[in-house]
């Protein structure tokens, strides 16, 4: 690969003003998280803590969403766990038809409109056209697996 130019390397990190630069006008700026479905929230956040020594640093029921989370603080990002409040949620009837596991990848955007804007024009296939609300209050949106190898990706905006 010696001398040879990247070839997915479109645009420099900055623009002439300093700002963050993006071809498609989506600029995730962190991995806000990694979900996890488990079906009993209380033995996976005690295993996090067996194994890793770490404990949420909150735990919420997200109605809307139909789960009980606990987000637990790895470096800049967090291990989203998520239980389903019953069968009949979409996370109840991903365990019930793939197990326990990697739920969602959830990427941190400062502008959730532009970006839903932005990979509705590229094509991407989505599950929320607009933002709700989410755990910790932040917007957020689904983008459909089809859209990235199978893949359900969250993007998330904080207050």
């Amino acid at each position: 690969m010696r001398g040879r130019r990247n070839r997915w390397a479109r645009s420099p990190l900055v623009d002439a003003r300093g700002a963050p630069a993006t071809v498609s006008g989506v600029l995730p700026y962190n991995i806000d998280h990694v979900a996890i479905a488990v079906r009993d929230l209380e033995e996976a956040v005690e295993r996090h803590m067996q194994l890793y020594g770490v404990e949420p640093l909150s735990t919420e029921v997200v109605e809307s969403q139909g789960v009980i989370e606990a987000m637990i603080p790895i470096g800049g990002s967090y291990v989203q766990l998520i239980q389903p409040l019953g069968p009949e949620t979409p996370v109840g009837r991903f365990i019930e038809r793939r197990g326990e596991g990697l739920h969602h990848l959830a990427f941190a955007v400062s502008d959730i409109d532009d970006a839903l804007r932005s990979l509705a024009e590229a094509g991407a296939v989505l599950v929320d056209e607009e933002p709700r609300t989410g755990g910790r209050g932040a917007r957020i949106a689904f983008v459909h697996p089809r859209t990235m190898a199978g893949t359900l990706v969250e993007l998330v905006e904080l207050p």
